[in-house]
């Protein structure tokens, strides 16, 4: 498998579905405002892609996947899972459109006081709750071509999402602007019909054996739910997380605000490189593990870090220095401040700093799953993020806002290195003297051409893109000729 190749394609894609996704953001408050209207989408978009979060994408690939390739990659089990799947789909989606009045009031309560809200928000999510079944069948689908190395047509079904709901805005907004809310939730349906449809003809077109069976209970299936649920239970912990992270932040005047455009800046290069590395390695490593091959993971996870690194630690340095600039230039306009701009640059500058971490825990986690060891990436992530908790509850009251990143840096770290300890005990992972020169030497780099980055006077969009190019023309040759010199 050509690791930089496909890491570099899904990166791409990410990369796109994301620039797209800041478009359909726009339109959305273009064309459904900061209020009653776009409150009642973003509810209802909410209840489907939980769902997403829990049940299809990374939770099921990372399980999957392995048991999948461990067993020889048998049509029998995945023609099981998928009639298992869809059939829990099918009655998740009954429940939920009965019970739909009381899941909003539960996940919205406040609606209740404005007039004809709450019952409009019943009404489109339940259009919108339709989008489960396909879009978690789409995951399931995803994870059958990533097991043969299928990379760049999974990805790129996030893109399509956010195409066709810009498409579908403009043309409400065009011709039937009080009918948009319609219009965006049958477009979110219909997308997830599309991705389906595709996933499933580009796997039948390669003669990969998948289709609907009479569900049987069998042991790999009482394993694979199993191994789900621990990872559900280490994903409700995650949220719960958040959640701590906002009510301490909600004391802070704006604060909330901040870390959530914090937070956005801060995960693109992390989405792009990290969950892309994570979504190729998975793969690779669950056959030459399922191969008792530990020489082909060692070289897969020092070339993955090597290749990531090289990329992430210029994404750390460019942050740290253009933090201000990016936030003034691209959000500081009608009623944002530029004491908002300082505040979430700082945010910025701080969080940047778990990138690398992030990056490696990607490569110890996938690692584990790889094994079908679910267990011990869901405790260390409870460890971490309850670490994470206390440090936001203790350090707000010295550093304000600013505990909530200092908590995510500093449990990042514990959390990568709990990963390693775990994969270096069992003998997962060795990383060679190769990796590490090229590690010191694409941070020296970074920080170097860094200092001469700041030296740089922004003076405009144009300006601030103009240095980031030049940036990474010269970072980037140099970095690669020393990768393959070392």
């Amino acid at each position: 498998m050509k690791l930089g190749k496909n890491i570099l394609g899904v990166g791409i894609m990410t990369g796109i579905s994301r620039i797209f996704g800041f478009v359909r953001d726009m339109l959305i408050a273009r064309g459904l405002g900061a209020g009653r209207l776009s409150d009642v989408f973003l509810a209802a978009f909410k209840l489907p892609n939980l769902f997403r979060d829990l049940l299809g994408e990374g939770a099921l690939s990372a399980i999957f996947i392995p048991m999948y390739t461990g067993q020889k990659k048998d049509a029998t089990f995945a023609q099981n899972v998928f009639s298992w799947l869809m059939c829990a789909l099918l009655v998740i989606t009954l429940v939920f459109e009965v019970c739909m009045p009381l899941v909003v009031w539960a996940l919205a309560p406040g609606f209740d006081s404005d007039p004809g809200k709450m019952e409009l928000t019943v009404q489109i999510a339940r259009i919108m709750f339709l989008y489960v079944i396909f879009v978690c069948g789409s995951a399931f689908l995803s994870a059958i071509l990533n097991a043969f190395s299928r990379f760049l047509l999974a990805a790129f079904m996030p893109v399509l999402l956010n195409i066709m709901l810009i498409f579908a805005m403009l043309g409400a907004i065009v011709w039937a602007p009080a009918s948009m809310l319609y219009v965006m939730a049958v477009t979110v349906v219909l997308s997830g019909i599309i991705q389906f449809g595709v996933l499933l003809w580009r796997i039948r077109h390669k003669h990969f054996g998948l289709r609907l069976i009479c569900p049987r209970w069998t042991p790999g299936i009482k394993d694979m739910l199993k191994k789900l649920g621990i990872s559900i239970i280490g994903n409700g912990f995650y949220q719960i997380t958040i959640i701590i992270g906002t009510l301490v932040a909600s004391f802070q005047s704006g604060a909330v605000s901040w870390l959530y455009y914090s937070d956005r800046i801060v995960q693109l290069p992390f989405a792009m490189i990290g969950l892309a590395a994570g979504t190729v390695l998975i793969s690779s490593l669950s056959n030459a593990i399922a191969d008792k091959n530990m020489r082909s993971v060692y070289i897969q996870q020092n070339s993955a870090m090597r290749r990531g690194l090289m990329f992430i630690f210029p994404c750390v340095v460019g942050l740290v220095v253009m933090a201000e600039p990016i936030i003034r230039y691209l959000f500081q306009y009608g009623a944002w401040t530029s004491h908002s701009t300082h505040a979430v640059a700082v945010a910025i500058m701080i969080q940047a700093f778990v990138l690398p971490a992030m990056l490696v825990s990607q490569i110890y986690s996938k690692t584990l799953y790889a094994t079908q060891d679910v267990k011990t990436p869901v405790e260390t992530s409870m460890i971490s993020l309850g670490a994470a908790s206390v440090i936001y509850l203790v350090a707000f009251p010295f550093a304000g806002y600013l505990a909530i990143p200092i908590g995510v840096v500093i449990s990042g770290y514990l959390k990568n290195y709990l990963l390693g300890r775990a994969c270096r005990v069992r003998g997962l992972v060795r990383v060679d003297w190769r990796t590490i020169r090229a590690i010191l030497c694409f941070a020296v780099i970074s920080g170097v051409l860094g200092m001469a980055l700041a030296m740089i006077n922004i003076t405009s969009l144009w300006v601030m893109f103009g240095a980031i190019a030049a940036y990474g023309a010269v970072y980037l040759p140099i970095a690669y000729l020393l990768d393959r010199k070392i």
